[in-house]
């Protein structure tokens, strides 16, 4: 029985990899038609900063570089002059030319995904089917191994309750003196 469950438990853990794989490769296409039509509506400007950076700097998101704000001005569609405030390195003095992303309307906006952003997603993805299934399938091997180890030992206690009382030479219950089966 236990190498059957041994061999169920390779085959449901090679299963979730497999689920894995394909949830990122999922992940991974999703990703990269979401980043092509956002791609469509965004656009790389120059844009000049017309004052510092502010303070204190802000994380756009965790592990991503701390960004501060800063007043600019940029051309989009061309000929059109805009102004806003955009996100820059910390201390970033005014005069200073950096790309930024704008929409259609030319309004700042976020830049289209990275291809290593698409992957660290479809990674992420993968991984967590993977061991969603993989810690269902330890799960559900567990279960199993309990229920078949508690039948296991009282089938034994059953047993032993008859070997018991010759083996160690004590009468079993209900028999001896009084009883009449002496």
């Amino acid at each position: 029985m236990h190498a059957t469950l041994v061999l169920v438990l390779v085959l449901v853990i090679a299963i979730a990899v497999i689920c894995g794989a394909v949830a990122a490769g999922i992940l991974w296409n999703v990703g990269t038609r979401a980043d092509r039509q956002l791609a469509a509506h965004r656009h790389p400007v120059q844009a000049t900063t017309t004052g510092p950076a502010g303070d204190p700097p802000v994380a756009v998101r965790p592990g991503a570089e701390p960004r501060s704000l800063a007043p600019a001005v940029w051309e989009y569609p061309d000929a059109v002059h805009r102004s806003g405030t955009i996100q820059v390195p910390p201390r970033t003095p005014k005069g200073r030319t950096l790309t930024v992303w704008v929409d259609d309307s030319g309004s700042p906006a976020r830049s289209p995904g990275s291809t290593g952003d698409r992957a660290m997603t479809a990674l992420a993805g993968g991984t967590a089917v993977a061991g969603v299934a993989a810690a269902t399938a330890l799960g559900a091997r567990a279960l199993v191994r309990h229920r078949t180890e508690g039948r296991r030992l009282a089938a034994w206690e059953r047993e032993w309750e008859q070997v018991e009382p010759v083996w160690s030479g004590r009468p079993r219950r209900g028999s001896g003196p009084g009883t009449g089966d002496a």
